[in-house]
């Protein structure tokens, strides 16, 4: 691999001290998905750095302790280029067991990793919502206790304190998951007889249905924002091809990232969607114009990847999107596109799907389940009413009449 990278100078590296490891590194980098000009750069650079390191040659079975990383990948002139060939060599030695980490020494890290087992064991709930819950208590417990008091001296007012905290930075939608994970929290906490009384008894803000505005665009500020993107890119064509879906079929940010190259039945001319949401499977037609766009991205904007996702990263290591990388990338093409779109998320954009089969005369039924919805109660959120909306509703004032009045004398 050395020789794929470096074709004129790769006797130098497999030469060196560590060459059977830079080759391994190489291989690694290569098989992950690493561009080859970001391979290159990561091997020459983890080369400097074994070299201040250690004076004797590493073997390829060798461990070695992520504290002892820190040193060796300093540089005065190219600093953050250092810091990423150390991620990069640690996901290696992490893959190969070789990577040597030093121990939660915190004093409540048995109690959390207790609680992360009962999650996962007892509640069943998914990795990334347990990380949601585990985010949370640490957070309380750093908040909530000095640095010496043990869990046994939590006191109700140590909880409405931290709420109180909380609220101050967060909306009520968002508060009442964190009352939600710490009402959790502290229940295992008392039935595992960390607490002396019962502290989960905690009152939840309250948010009510329909309250916050509509969250529809307008349909030519959607057409607008999609013109506004800049298809002369791989780049540009694989944004374009990711908010058209999302427009045009209402699609969440967590549903784009699973599609794959399988998803789509060009003969059938329909692309199967799963909702990681309800856990189903929602099959959709694609329209012949939608066809042709997906066509071009393969073709224009997507790299000659193996990997079977339909969308992957720009970056290297080549992979897939996550949730929030479809968040980010719209929030950029809003700010490129000069339009006022400040303070919207790609979630509009399935609002806006609904409230146009709604402007076009399709039921509600229909409507819940091309969004693949259990309930109509959940269509009904996307489909408030615009203002403009309600002005058509409003009657005109009738015209002033005169009144005559007759002298009764």
């Amino acid at each position: 691999m050395l020789k794929h990278l470096f074709p004129k100078v790769h006797a130098r590296y497999a030469a060196s001290a560590n060459g059977a490891l830079l080759d391994d590194f190489a291989a690694w980098l290569v098989s992950a998905g690493y561009a080859r000009h970001a391979a290159h750069g990561h091997v020459r650079r983890l080369k400097q750095a074994l070299e201040r390191m250690v004076s004797a040659p590493l073997a390829r079975d060798t461990k070695i302790a992520a504290a002892s990383l820190s040193q060796a990948f300093t540089s005065p002139t190219a600093q953050e280029s250092f810091q990423g060939t150390r991620r990069a060599f640690e996901h290696f030695l992490t893959a190969r067991g070789q990577l040597l980490t030093e121990p939660d020494a915190g004093r409540f890290t048995p109690l959390v990793d207790a609680y992360r087992r009962h999650l996962l064991e007892v509640r069943g709930l998914a990795v990334s919502t347990i990380e949601q819950h585990i985010a949370t208590t640490e957070s309380f417990l750093t908040q909530a206790l000095s640095a010496d008091a043990p869990l046994l001296e939590l006191s109700v007012l140590a909880v409405e304190r931290f709420v109180a905290t909380e609220g101050r930075r967060l909306k009520r939608q968002s508060l009442q998951h964190i009352v939600a994970r710490l009402r959790a929290f502290l229940r295992f906490c008392f039935d595992q007889n960390e607490v002396r009384e019962r502290l989960d008894v905690i009152d939840t803000p309250r948010v009510y249905r329909g309250e916050l505005p509509p969250r529809a665009l307008a349909w030519p500020l959607v057409q607008r924002l999609l013109r506004s993107i800049d298809r002369s890119s791989q780049l540009g064509w694989r944004d374009y091809a990711i908010l058209h879906l999302m427009a045009h079929y209402g699609l969440r940010p967590s549903e784009i990232v699973t599609l794959t190259l399988g998803s789509i039945d060009w003969q059938a001319q329909t692309v199967r969607v799963r909702q990681c949401k309800t856990r189903s499977d929602l099959i959709l037609p694609l329209t012949g114009q939608t066809m042709r766009m997906l066509r071009r991205y393969l073709y224009r904007g997507r790299s000659g990847s193996a990997r079977p996702e339909l969308f992957l990263r720009a970056r290297t290591p080549s992979g897939p999107l996550t949730h929030c990388a479809v968040d980010d990338l719209y929030q950029k093409r809003a700010r490129m596109s000069g339009l006022p779109l400040q303070g919207t998320s790609p979630y509009c954009l399935r609002h806006s799907f609904a409230m146009r089969l709604l402007d076009r005369g399709v039921g509600i039924k229909v409507i819940g389940d091309l969004l693949g919805h259990r309930t109509l109660e959940s269509t009904c959120v996307y489909l408030r009413l615009q203002t403009g909306a309600l002005r058509e509703v409003a009657l005109p004032l009738p015209a002033p009449v005169s009144c005559i009045v007759e002298d009764a004398t």
